[in-house]
């Protein structure tokens, strides 16, 4: 016996549908039917951004600073940003976040230095303020951001996202068609989806070492 030797599994975005509409207990029959799951799959992604952390989602990237200009607008995919650092002179500097009334209660938002703080004003374009703002135009800012994932388009689209989590996305899309289709069944689907969706969430986390030094100054024998 032989296997396959292929790893190229994956669904698009009708056969997702197909996949949750059999869940529900039911078929795709009318061209309504796509549409309204397109639709509960596009909503499906935005609970996820709000669920945290996607990893495959992270994306860095860099601004050039502008002396004097502590602002910057940046792509409306962003969801949020996880680190900043300066970069000058081939040299990382790590930046502080600001919360909003951190940032708002710097006196004097025009000085210029190396920028060591930020705050993200997460508006529709969320927009990145740099404190103290930039001496120079050499300076460049990068950051990790939480970036969208791409809509659910047309139905032959597959889904941007790792294979791990496609039975957590079919789980999720079955349980909000259960919502509007098959009310009976949606404790039953909201339970499978919560179950995918921790068991994928658990595997997505970073890792890291972690050491655990004891101190011995208070012991006493």
């Amino acid at each position: 016996m032989t296997t396959s030797g292929s790893k190229d599994f994956e669904l698009d975005v009708a056969e997702y549908v197909e996949e949750a509409f059999e869940r529900c207990g039911l078929e795709v029959r009318t061209g309504y039917d796509l549409k309204t799951a397109k639709r509960s799959l596009n909503l499906l992604l935005a609970d996820w951004a709000n669920r945290g952390l996607n990893q495959w989602t992270i994306k860095q990237r860099t601004i050039t600073v502008t002396q004097g200009d502590g602002q910057y607008d940046l792509g409306n995919d962003v969801i949020d940003v996880l680190s900043v650092v300066c970069r000058r002179n081939g040299t990382d500097y790590s930046m502080e976040r600001l919360s909003r009334d951190g940032y708002l209660t710097i006196p004097n938002k025009t000085q210029q230095s190396r920028a060591n703080q930020f705050f993200l004003d997460r508006q529709i374009t969320p927009n990145l303020k740099v404190w103290p703002v930039p001496d120079n135009s050499t300076d460049v800012i990068i950051y990790d951001a939480l970036t969208r994932m791409d809509d659910a388009d047309i139905y032959t689209n597959t889904m941007d996202l790792p294979f791990r989590f496609y039975p957590c996305l079919a789980a999720g899309l079955a349980y909000y068609l259960a919502l509007k289709r098959a009310p009976n069944r949606v404790q039953l689907l909201k339970a499978v989806y919560e179950e995918e969706f921790e068991r994928a969430a658990t595997e997505d986390r970073d890792r890291s070492s972690f050491n655990v030094a004891p101190k011995y100054e208070y012991y006493r024998v």
